[in-house]
């Protein structure tokens, strides 16, 4: 089989990859705020809470649309909403770099929520169709590590820019980001059906390999909505992948502000160590959950367990973070911290993946709909969470200590309802005549 697999051509990973520099931008759009925080919270007088609730509203609208998100991708295909996603988010990223004060950027980031909610459905339905099961952990793994990897080259860059700039630089910086891929993704995405570059050979290899097949959902996007909805499945990966969302956004957010403020450091010297944890989990995330994962399941493992061995014990990693909290020694804190996020992100392209897996025909991004829609709102939840305990104790210790909870139920969905990873079976048809 593997000889088979090295003269099949390789079409999919261009767009594999076209699709992870589309998740790095738009990561780089999202963590920008964090960066900037220190100093715009000096500028406008911030307390704790307000700049918690500035972190928050990208994803009160990026949650909301989801859902709906979803739906309309299912409906209208990979290739549109791609294209005008990806133009709208970097119109909202030039906007946020021209506001000023509390209010503006508040609406400025809520717009940013609104533009880029489409951005992770559309990847895993676009991975879904180009790629077989057995290949799934890789792909997904290569967008999913993006969103770590913004961090490593984000952090420094816009942080750079900020210093030396002044913040609204570092904004305008990830907007001609966004904008150069917008023109990217215009000439290169195609669906398989559509794609001029790709052999019968390569297509033959994916569809043979359970690539998810094109087409729209069976009784429309209210119906398979309806229907998943009343899922198992369904229900098991969203409330794991949100419980894994919760401690990323709560990283994502605060790991700059948590140095600064606990640590005493310096906005540059803090961007530079914010990179160590986000360099190891970007490597963990492609090493351990793509290759890994892939490689086990190639030698005849079993997928489920192997996918939910993955799941938990990289969610159980996560828990190493309340090391952090009984050390003021910035070398033992990222230790910790790196090796909590190595074991989420290890897990994260795993829960990324299910989606694909398990989804019926023309259902992929109604379920990435609903999965986003919970993790994101995780997204909210972390920071504002977050911002009020620090306010209130003056220590990251009791956000640790929720953040680890969540994780323990995170943990038995994954284990107890999600049950076997496989799809589920397509709806029937409202106007499928009876048999006989």
């Amino acid at each position: 089989m593997a000889p088979h697999t090295q003269r099949v051509p390789g079409r999919r990973w261009t767009i594999g990859l076209l699709l992870g520099v589309g998740i790095l931008i738009n990561y780089i759009d999202r963590i920008n705020l964090s960066v900037a925080a220190p100093q715009l919270q000096v500028d406008f007088h911030l307390s704790p809470e307000e700049l918690g609730l500035l972190f928050s509203a990208f994803f009160w609208s990026y949650s909301l649309l989801q859902v709906p998100g979803g739906m309309l991708l299912d409906r209208f295909g990979v290739k549109p909403v791609g294209r005008w996603g990806a133009f709208l988010w970097a119109m909202a990223s030039a906007i946020t770099a021209i506001s000023s004060g509390f209010a503006g950027i508040f609406a400025a980031r809520v717009l940013l929520g609104v533009a880029e909610a489409p951005a992770f459905p559309v990847s895993q339905k676009a991975t879904g169709y180009w790629f077989p099961r057995n290949e799934r952990s890789r792909s997904t793994a290569i967008f999913d590590s993006a969103a770590k990897f913004s961090n490593v080259i984000g952090v420094p860059l816009v942080a750079f820019a900020i210093v030396n700039l002044g913040w609204r630089w570092g904004f305008g910086i990830t907007a001609a980001l966004s904008f150069a891929y917008f023109v990217a993704y215009w000439a290169i995405y195609r669906d398989p059906s559509e794609d001029k570059r790709l052999t019968k050979t390569e297509h033959d290899y994916i569809v043979t390999g359970g690539g998810t097949p094109e087409g729209v959902p069976v009784g429309g996007g209210n119906a398979m909505l309806g229907y998943l909805l009343r899922n198992r499945k369904v229900w098991g990966l969203t409330i794991g992948f949100s419980a894994y969302g919760y401690s990323f956004y709560l990283f994502l957010t605060w790991l700059p502000g948590y140095l600064v403020q606990t640590l005493h450091m310096s906005i540059l010297k803090s961007a530079g160590y914010t990179t160590i944890p986000w360099i190891f989990a970007s490597l963990s995330d492609l090493l351990i959950g793509g290759f890994l994962v892939d490689h086990l399941i190639a030698r005849g493992h079993d997928e489920t367990k192997v996918r939910k061995a993955v799941l938990v014990a990289g969610m159980l990693l996560g828990l190493t973070v309340f090391g952090a909290v009984t050390t003021t020694d910035p070398v033992w804190a990222i230790t910790w911290i790196t090796i909590a996020l190595t074991g989420l992100s290890a897990a994260a392209p795993v829960g990324s993946s299910i989606v694909s897996l398990i989804a019926p025909r023309g259902g992929t991004g109604t379920i990435g709909g609903i999965v986003n829609f919970t993790n994101n709102l995780m997204g909210v939840a972390a920071p504002v969470i977050t911002g009020f305990i620090v306010g209130l104790t003056q220590s990251f210790a009791g956000a640790f200590l929720v953040a680890g909870i969540v994780l323990l139920v995170g943990i038995f969905s994954y284990v107890v309802i999600l049950g076997r990873i496989e799809p589920i079976p397509e709806p029937a048809s409202p106007t499928r005549a009876a048999p006989g």
